[in-house]
């Protein structure tokens, strides 16, 4: 409540006394200044708007620094190659090194850490990884898809949305955590252009077959494999 909205509150038998009006008022501004100062402070670090030293606080309450501990490499705009052009590549920053990005930016962190969180109350159940990636990525109009191969190791389809260089990095580098503890990756199926993946006699917004008429055509996927690197 601002403080005009308090001074309205004085009864009438006070309300024409300037200096008790006054005193009031001064004893009210400061008040009014914190309660400004704290709702500043829970924007500020709200995870959908926190930037910069603000949402790298969030991080370490997280559990999920931007810095990197290996390089994401082939991720920097470049003429002409394939994957890295406008709206693909990111800009390599001043003091970025050669070797690759190492410090991601607000957009990207702020996408990392949602997975983070959404990983922090996962119940390891296949139908919790579908609740998690879509809490994470929703935004980005991916779609998951999980083929458990019953020997400790699953696929993973991400259909619905192209990925960029530096996405494709961090789900290579297990920084996107999406498997339980003990199961390995095996690969990834990633959809070339946003749309579904080929399966045979489906059609959904993430799988569909051969196309015709009335039907979509799926795509098939690009394979990535995983590296041995756990994301930290």
């Amino acid at each position: 409540m601002a403080v005009d909205d308090y001074l309205k509150l004085i009864p009438s038998q006070h309300r024409n006394k300037p200096l008790y009006m006054a005193t009031v008022e001064a004893l009210l501004r400061p008040v009014d200044g914190i309660a400004d100062a704290l709702e500043t402070l829970r924007t500020a670090f709200d995870l959908d708007t926190a930037v910069g030293r603000q949402l790298d606080a969030v991080g370490v309450r997280v559990g999920r620094t931007r810095h990197l501990h290996t390089p994401l490499t082939g991720v920097y705009f470049s003429w002409n190659t394939e994957d890295v052009g406008w709206n693909e590549g990111v800009w390599k920053g001043l003091h970025d090194p050669e070797s690759g990005l190492l410090s991601l930016s607000d957009d990207i962190y702020r996408m990392l850490l949602k997975a983070k969180v959404a990983a922090n109350r996962w119940d390891g159940t296949t139908p919790g990884a579908y609740e998690a990636w879509e809490v994470a990525f929703a935004d980005l109009g991916s779609i998951i898809m999980i083929q458990d191969n019953q020997d400790m190791s699953m696929v993973i389809g991400v259909a619905g949305m192209p990925l960029n260089a530096v996405f494709e990095q961090l789900l290579l580098q297990q920084y996107i955590p999406l498997k339980p503890d003990g199961v390995r990756i095996k690969w990834y199926a990633i959809t070339p252009d946003g749309g579904p993946l080929f399966a045979w006699n489906c059609d959904s917004p993430a799988l569909a077959g051969w196309s015709d008429q009335n039907k979509k055509e799926g795509r098939w996927p690009n394979r990535l494999t995983p590296t041995n690197q756990q994301g930290v």
